[in-house]
């Protein structure tokens, strides 16, 4: 199997790194968490100084990064390697602005390299069982060379065509998430108020009709009350995707009426102390707002 580069080791990075290795791949990983790098290490990972150590190892390479700054601060530094980075293809799979993408894509193919637009769709808890759905788009021979690492990463991909139509799906997708996040707070505060029990209402729900992949993954977190054991997706992760996709529907003048509405909605889970704490305390928005108080039993 090939040596593949991860650059960022957060909540998705690592995931990558640890399905990469037990799907049989040479991993190279750097972050700039010292600690992180250490825990991985001792996984099995080979740890890398630097973005440029990594592509000097890797002509694959997954980026993980928690801003628009670090992204571009790790294509300045892989457009300083010269004539090896044309062998390389970097696969982005950060949720961002598409001025950024297109920027970041723009400089990296000045340098002779090749970067795709790929951000996967997926909680943290699925990116830790392989359960991501991978949105490429880019350069098709790029595409082609990533497509084994990709099904090592997650259980599905999709090849969308030109750069920035990854970006596009997965702002689709996580208006979805958005509001699938809010309609399950719902469901389990109004069976509350209907003297139904929430493991109860989880169980006769799971599976059916009515249900969604959210209430699946976020739904035992809802159950328990607990917003911070496996944690997948912080609020204040989430308020900065939310940002992007409502400021790419006001460049597009969609009427996404839901969408506004679940978004306030994440917005008050911060207000009300949430904002480190997984998506899923939405639900304690919800009992807020209905009187609910589970911690008196």
């Amino acid at each position: 199997m090939n040596t593949v580069g991860v650059i960022g080791l957060g909540i998705m990075g690592s995931s990558y790194v640890r399905n990469l290795l037990k799907n049989g791949f040479q991993v190279v990983g750097y972050d700039l968490d010292t600690a992180r790098v250490q825990e991985l290490q001792a996984e099995g990972m080979q740890p890398g100084k630097s973005a440029v150590d990594v592509a000097s190892q890797c002509t694959e390479i997954i980026t993980s990064l928690p801003s628009p700054q670090a992204l571009h601060k790790v294509v300045a530094e892989l457009a300083e390697l010269g004539p090896r980075l044309r062998e390389i293809v970097v696969a982005d799979t950060c949720t961002l602005a598409m001025a950024d993408k297109v920027l970041a894509m723009q400089n990296l193919h000045a340098a002779g390299g090749t970067l795709l637009d790929s951000p996967v769709s997926g909680t943290g808890a699925q990116a830790a069982k392989g359960d991501l759905i991978v949105f490429a788009s880019g350069n098709a021979e790029g595409v082609k060379r990533m497509m084994p690492v990709f099904a090592g990463i997650g259980r599905l991909t999709h090849d969308l065509g030109a750069f920035g139509n990854g970006s596009k799906m997965k702002y689709v997708a996580n208006l979805l998430v958005t509001i699938h996040n809010v309609s399950t707070a719902e469901a389990f505060a109004f069976a509350q108020k209907a003297g139904i029990a929430p493991e109860s209402a989880y169980k006769a729900l799971f599976g059916g009709a009515g249900s969604s992949r959210i209430l699946e993954v976020r739904g035992p977190m809802m159950v328990a009350g607990d917003y911070q054991t496996g944690l997948s997706a912080t609020h204040r992760l989430m308020h900065k995707d939310i940002s992007i996709i409502s400021g790419y529907i006001d460049a597009l003048a969609a009427d996404t009426p839901l969408f506004n509405l679940a978004a306030k909605i994440h917005d008050e889970a911060i207000e009300l102390g949430f904002e480190m704490q997984d998506t899923a305390s939405v639900c304690a928005v919800m009992e807020h707002r209905n009187g609910i108080n589970r911690s008196k039993g």
